[in-house]
């Protein structure tokens, strides 16, 4: 089960009862991941700003010269990931301030045609 293939729900239930943790360990266990998983979205986050932040990468990135339509795309591709997330999450002001952002890149689209 550690080979990052998919597994069902059962496949993990019958390990689980395998193991006899019971109920307590069970809460242990969720707590655990609930934390590992809090941490890789802080390091996502991290690892977003240190990327904005770094000269060298943007320089690489600007040596493109991508069109301003082709930068319209990549944003627009970029804002409705963004979109889907939060809209999952549930996080309803992130999702206005994206909906903002992107009618400013169709904007650019529409003048591009």
């Amino acid at each position: 089960m550690t080979d990052n293939k998919r597994v069902s729900n059962k496949q993990i239930l019958d390990k689980i009862n395998d193991l006899k943790v019971g109920e307590e360990g069970l809460n242990l266990l969720a707590i655990k991941i609930v934390s590992r998983m809090v941490k890789l979205k802080s390091m996502e986050d991290w690892f977003d700003h240190v990327n904005k932040a770094d000269i060298a990468g943007s320089i690489a990135y600007q040596d493109l010269d991508l069109t301003e339509e082709e930068n319209a795309l990549g944003e627009a591709a970029k804002l409705m990931t963004l979109m889907n997330l939060f809209q999952e999450d549930e996080e309803y002001e992130k999702c206005a301030i994206i909906k903002g952002r992107m009618e400013q890149v169709n904007k650019i689209l529409k003048k591009g045609k």
